[in-house]
Parts: structure tokens; C-alpha cells; sequence
């Protein structure tokens, strides 16, 4: 986190939170708008020349703030999802529950949402989130204080109605309004919560722990879907050991998935850890990958259980893969369910791993390319279990050859 010095800041009740907003200029915040993606501010020039009020908002500002460079971007606007559409060739409305557009560059998609107003005295879990206000009522049903920053880039001015700016500086993260409400009308910010903390190292307000730890089994209301994005975001972010074992600290991991909240007791835990520690180093890595590092020591652990004493009877590859399937449903149910392609793409990736390194001590390793679904996905994965056993690395380079001589042998015969 950048150093912004020593500030003082006097606490706040959620509700003595006025609605007229600090405005900074560029002098005296860090973001430099040279850095902001130019179709983001494209976006937005585009909107304020058509008479809307338009601002990049939320995690952009804040990661900016941090030094981060943001994975995207999020526009809020007083124009309406139906006046947005028309300004841009590639835009399209999305979502019931959370109307949208969005305004598509190439594979690149800016989000554009209007301002909205809600009841922060309401804890009522909120099921749609459709009801447009004005910029000071959108700050407001926002989650985070962080979070609730307006950017001008026409005159580079961070507009700040909850004294977000401030909770950057200290390092703080609170919730917007009362932290029991906040959480009951949408559990999943107190995902967001451990999330943000993971990922940038903030100091929780009291108030904050304290309704985590209360509505914790209030999560089980959430989408399920909705959370296992927030996990499998986690699991890209760089910060994934960090943030399960604030999950496992704080107890939300025992009520999301109990299986491995209880694996993360058991001696399997270490490997655990490595191997998120190990992810948390790389980038890019497709999704089944990411969650194939979870489960292969579960996996691994499980089949050694199955053959404890039976050094005779070691289960073929057909029986590993039904073991896999049975270890994705056992760790991650019954609330978080794996999408189907990502699920049948990580049993072919762990199953591999058997063909790599087979149980069978004394059975020769046979250097025949398969033709099974994410083969080069799962000689990837064996690279990286040879950062943590390096007793595999030269088994990887043996396998890694036949692969490539594999693909050569492929492109001359068609």
C-alpha cells in the first residue's frame, strides 16, 4: 500500500454521514489519469457530452488510489440503461436483478450502470437493486467507504461523500451505514470484506468484525453463484492463501464448505497452503487450473486413504477420475456448486496427475500422449506441483518432450 503519511480521522456513526461530498483536486490524491484505460474514459466523455453526469467509480478508484492497476473498470452515470444504450455501436442491456449495460471494446467490456438509491435502515435481503436515484443516494447504498469514491477525469477530481479518501490513507475498511444491516441485506459483502482485506492488507473497524462474526450463517441466503464467484476471483487475485485462511479465522469458510473447513484442520492443510502459496505467484491461470491446486492434495490424501493396506489392488484411471468427481461435490457442497465444464476440466487435469506419477511404485511410466480433454493444461499443473516436490522436475521435462514431439508429429499429418 502506498504511504500517504499520518492522518488523523475522528469515527463517524454510519448515520451522521452527510450528503455533501469533499471534492479533491488533482493535487491532492495519486491518481494519474495518463494510467486509466482510454476506453473507460472514452466511456465517460462520451456520456458527459451528451448532458449525463458520469464518473469512474468504486474498486477502479480505489485500486488506482493503491497503487494497483485495475483488472476493469465500472462507470456510474445519470443516464438511464435505455438513453446509454444509443451513445455506443457495441452496448447491450443486461440483468434483472441489477439492470446494466455494457459497452463492449473487442473482448474488453466497460460496465455502466445509473445511480441508484437504497434503504440502508432496511436490512431486508435485497433481491432486486433497480430503483434509480442521484449520485449522493448511489454513494450511499454502496458497501465499503473505499468503495464509494466518484473520479472526474474531465477535471481529474475524486468526489468523496463518506469520507472514503481518508479510510484509504489509514488503511481502514468499513462498511457504508451499519455493518448488521449492511451485511443482512446482502451477505455476500461479507465475503467482499475478507476479500478486500486479503488483497490489501486493511485494518477491519470494530463494528465490522463484530456483525461479521453475528450474520455469518446469514451468507447461506446469498446466490451460490454469486459466491463462488467471490472465491474463484480470490483464487486469481494473488491472494488466495491469505484470503481462505481469514475465511477458516473468521468461520465463514465452515459455513460455505464445511468439508474444507475440516480439511483445512487436517494434516493435508500444509499442502494446502503450498499450493495456493504457490498460485498466488503465478498469473493468468485458467480457472480449472486454480481450483485443480486446491483439490489435488485432498484428492491425492483421499486415494491414499482408499489404499491404505492394499498395496495389491491400486485403482485404475477410470476409478481416479469417479474419485474426483466425488471430491469436487464433497469439498465444495452442498451450498457452492462447480459449473459443469469447469468441474469435468478439472478431473481430467487431476486425473492426469496419476498418469504422471502413478501409485504403483514399481510400474513403468509409459510416455504415451492421450487423447483426453486439457492434457497441456494438466503438464502444466505437473510443473507446478515440481515447484513444490522438486524431485518431479526432471519427470516434467520427460513429459513435456514427448508432448512437444507429440504436436509436430500432429501439424505434419494434417
Amino acid at each position: 500500500m502506498q504511504n500517504f503519511g499520518t492522518i488523523q480521522r475522528m469515527d463517524i456513526a454510519p448515520s451522521e454521514y452527510k450528503l455533501e461530498p469533499k471534492v479533491y483536486e488533482k493535487s491532492a490524491h495519486t491518481i494519474d489519469s495518463s494510467l486509466i484505460d482510454s476506453d473507460a474514459l472514452f466511456v465517460v466523455q462520451q456520456l458527459q457530452r451528451a448532458g449525463f453526469k458520469a464518473y469512474i467509480v468504486g474498486g477502479s478508484v480505489r485500486d488506482l488510489l493503491l497503487g494497483h492497476k485495475p483488472k476493469d473498470y465500472d462507470i456510474s452515470t445519470s443516464a438511464l440503461p435505455e438513453e446509454i444504450k444509443p451513445l455506443f455501436h457495441h452496448c447491450i442491456l443486461i440483468g434483472r436483478r441489477f439492470r446494466l449495460a455494457h459497452v463492449r471494446f473487442g473482448r474488453k467490456i466497460i460496465e455502466v450502470s445509473t445511480f441508484r438509491m437504497g434503504d440502508n435502515q432496511d436490512d431486508t435481503l435485497i433481491l432486486r437493486d433497480n430503483d434509480w436515484g442521484n449520485e449522493e443516494e448511489d454513494v450511499i447504498r454502496r458497501d465499503f467507504t473505499i468503495n464509494g469514491l466518484f473520479y472526474n477525469p474531465a477535471n481529474e477530481t475524486i468526489i468523496d461523500y463518506v469520507e472514503g479518501l481518508q479510510d484509504i490513507k489509514l488503511g481502514i475498511l468499513r462498511t457504508i451505514g451499519h455493518a448488521h444491516i449492511r451485511f443482512k441485506q446482502d451477505p455476500v459483502r461479507m465475503i467482499r470484506l475478507l476479500k478486500f482485506r486479503a488483497r490489501f492488507g486493511l485494518n477491519v473497524d470494530k463494528e465490522s468484525i463484530k456483525a461479521l462474526f453475528d450474520c455469518r450463517e446469514e451468507i447461506l441466503k446469498s446466490s451460490p453463484a454469486r459466491v463462488l464467484e467471490e472465491v474463484l476471483r480470490m483464487l486469481e487475485s494473488g491472494s488466495s492463501l491469505r484470503f481462505f485462511k481469514l475465511l477458516a479465522e473468521h468461520g465463514v469458510l465452515q459455513i460455505l464448505a464445511p468439508k474444507l473447513s475440516e480439511l483445512f484442520e487436517h494434516k493435508v492443510q500444509g499442502e494446502i497452503f503450498d499450493y495456493l502459496a504457490a498460485i498466488d505467484e503465478k498469473r493468468e491461470l485458467c480457472r480449472s487450473f486454480l481450483l485443480s491446486a486446491l483439490l489435488f492434495p485432498i484428492l491425492r490424501e483421499h486415494i491414499h486413504v482408499l489404499t491404505a493396506g492394499k498395496e495389491s489392488h491400486f485403482p485404475h484411471l477410470g476409478q481416479i477420475q469417479d474419485e474426483a468427481f466425488f471430491i469436487i461435490h464433497d469439498t465444495f457442497g452442498p451450498f457452492l456448486k462447480i459449473p459443469k465444464k469447469i468441474a469435468s476440466s478439472v478431473v481430467s487435469i487431476l486425473t492426469s496427475q496419476f498418469r504422471f506419477t502413478p501409485l504403483e511404485k514399481k510400474k513403468r511410466i509409459r510416455y504415451r500422449i492421450p487423447n483426453v480433454p486439457d492434457f497441456q493444461i494438466a503438464l502444466d499443473f505437473l510443473s507446478l506441483r515440481a515447484l513444490i516436490e522438486p524431485g518431479l522436475e526432471k519427470l516434467h521435462e520427460e513429459w513435456l518432450y514427448y508432448w512437444n514431439k507429440h504436436q509436430k508429429w500432429k501439424t505434419k499429418s494434417r
